[in-house]
C-alpha cells in the first residue's frame, strides 16, 4: 500500500493550500489543547467545515490535542472528543496517557494517534500502545531506519508515522523544558518561542566584585547558535522508510507559510508519484530552510546541529497568490513587490508547474494601469499564456 503524504494546516487557507498540493492528509489544531497556540488554529465550525472538505475530495484530517494535560483541562476536553467524533475526524493525536484514557471513554469510535511527544522509541512500548487501543503511532524524530523496521515485524497491524520533513527540536522527541525557562512559556502546553534558534553569548562574573560584562561566543562573523538543529530533509529515503514500515509521511510546518507548505508539498507528491527526484530536492531549496540532515536515519549521528544561522534564505522570492485566470489574464494578489518585465515562475500542482512568463503591464482592482506591484495585497490584473488556478502561486528567482 502506497504511504500517506500527511502535512500540517495552521489555518483554513493552509489547509487549502494542502490539500490543493496533493496531501492525501491533513493534520491541524483547535483553539485548545495543541502545541501550536501561535498558529491561527480552528474554531469548533471551522474543523466542522475543514473535515467536511476534506473528505469532500477524499481526504483525511487528524486533529491535535497533544499539550501534557493538567486537571482542569478534562473537563472540556471531554466535550471537544464528543464534537470532533460527531464532525467524523479521521483522528485525535495526543501525547498525555490520561488524554487517551479520556478519548476512550467518551468518544471510542474516534481513532487515536499518538503524538512523537510521547518519545515512542521502541517496539514493547508500541505493543503496549496498540494493546490500549492506539490505532497509529508517531515516531519519535530519533529512530533509524532499523529500528523502525523492527517496530514493524514486532508489531505488524499498527500504523507508523514518520517525519520526513522540515523543523528539528534540539531536545529528546520534542520534550523541552528551555522555552519555559527563559521564557515563561511551556512548549509542552504549546507555547514554545523557539529559544533554541536564539543567538547566545556568555555573561563573565567578576567574583572580585567588580564590572560583569557579556563576552560574545565568536564562532565566526555571523555569531553562535549553539542549540539550532539542522532540518530534516528525507526526501531521497522515501523507499526505505517504506520498506522499513512507515504508512504516513509527515511533513512539519503549522507556523509556516501557506507558500512554504505548497513547495514543499508538491516535491514530495512528486516524488511520492515517481517524478523526477532531482527537481523536487531542487525544490526544497526554493524556500528558506535551515542546513538539510537525514538526522537518524543511519543511526547516531552527531552532525544534526546548523551553527551557521538561524535559517537560509531561499533560491526564490514569494511574489503573488494566484486567485483565477480567464481570458489570457491572471489575477495576482500582491505578497512581495514585483514590477513590468521581471520574469515571474508557476509554483503549481498541475503541468504548469515550473513554466514562466514575463510581467507586462500591471492593472489594479480599480482599473488604473502600473509598472510597479507595490501595493501590499492588491490583487494584480497581468497578461499571462497559462491557464493558472486558484491557490497557485507566483514567484521570483532570488
Amino acid at each position: 500500500m502506497k504511504a500517506e503524504l500527511l502535512a500540517p494546516a495552521g489555518s483554513f487557507a493552509k489547509l487549502e493550500t494542502a490539500l490543493h498540493f496533493g496531501a492525501d492528509a491533513v493534520y491541524l489544531g483547535g483553539k485548545n489543547f495543541s502545541l501550536r497556540t501561535f498558529a491561527d488554529n480552528f474554531t469548533l465550525e471551522e474543523l466542522r467545515q475543514a473535515i467536511a472538505l476534506a473528505h469532500s475530495m477524499g481526504k483525511k484530517v487528524y486533529v491535535t490535542a497533544n499539550i501534557l494535560a493538567r486537571n482542569a483541562d478534562f473537563a472540556q476536553m471531554k466535550d471537544y472528543f464528543t464534537q470532533l467524533a460527531a464532525f467524523g475526524a479521521d483522528g485525535v493525536i495526543v501525547s498525555d496517557v490520561g488524554v487517551v484514557y479520556v478519548v476512550k471513554q467518551v468518544a471510542p469510535s474516534l481513532p487515536v494517534h499518538l503524538s512523537t511527544q510521547a518519545n515512542t522509541t521502541n517496539q514493547y512500548a508500541v505493543k503496549f500502545w496498540k494493546e490500549q487501543g492506539v490505532s497509529r503511532i508517531i515516531l519519535a524524530r530519533e529512530l533509524s531506519l532499523k529500528e523502525i523496521a523492527q517496530i514493524r515485524d514486532f508489531v505488524p497491524e499498527i500504523e507508523l508515522e514518520a517525519f520526513v520533513h522540515g523543523a528539528m527540536c534540539i531536545s529528546y522527541s520534542g520534550r523541552c523544558l528551555l522555552s519555559d525557562y527563559l521564557d515563561g512559556r511551556s512548549s509542552n502546553r504549546g507555547a514554545c518561542v523557539q529559544s533554541c534558534r536564539w543567538r547566545y553569548e556568555v555573561r563573565a562574573l567578576n567574583a572580585t566584585g567588580g564590572p560583569s560584562e557579556w563576552l560574545p561566543i565568536e564562532q565566526d562573523e555571523k555569531g553562535t547558535y549553539i542549540l539550532n538543529s539542522k532540518d530534516l530533509n528525507m526526501l531521497s529515503r522515501l523507499n526505505d522508510l517504506q520498506d522499513a514500515g512507515v504508512n504516513s509521511f509527515k511533513i512539519e510546518g503549522r507556523m509556516k507559510s501557506a507558500y512554504y507548505l505548497a513547495t514543499v508539498i508538491n516535491a514530495y507528491r512528486r516524488a511520492m508519484d515517481g517524478e523526477d527526484e532531482s527537481v523536487s530536492s531542487q525544490e526544497l531549496l526554493a524556500v528558506a530552510h535551515r542546513e538539510y540532515t537525514q538526522a537518524y536515519a543511519d543511526g547516531n549521528n552527531p552532525h544534526t546541529v546548523n551553527y551557521k544561522d538561524s535559517q537560509s534564505k531561499g533560491e526564490y522570492t514569494y511574489i503573488a497568490d494566484v486567485t483565477g485566470s480567464e481570458n489570457g489574464y491572471t489575477y495576482a494578489q500582491m505578497r512581495n513587490r514585483f514590477y513590468t518585465g521581471d520574469v515571474l515562475e508557476v509554483l503549481s500542482p498541475d503541468g504548469n508547474f515550473k513554466k514562466s512568463f514575463t510581467v507586462g503591464e500591471l492593472e489594479t482592482s480599480k482599473g488604473e494601469k502600473t509598472n510597479d506591484g507595490k501595493l501590499v495585497c492588491e490583487t494584480y490584473k497581468v497578461a499571462c499564456p497559462y491557464d493558472l488556478k486558484k491557490g497557485d502561486f507566483l514567484r521570483r528567482k532570488a
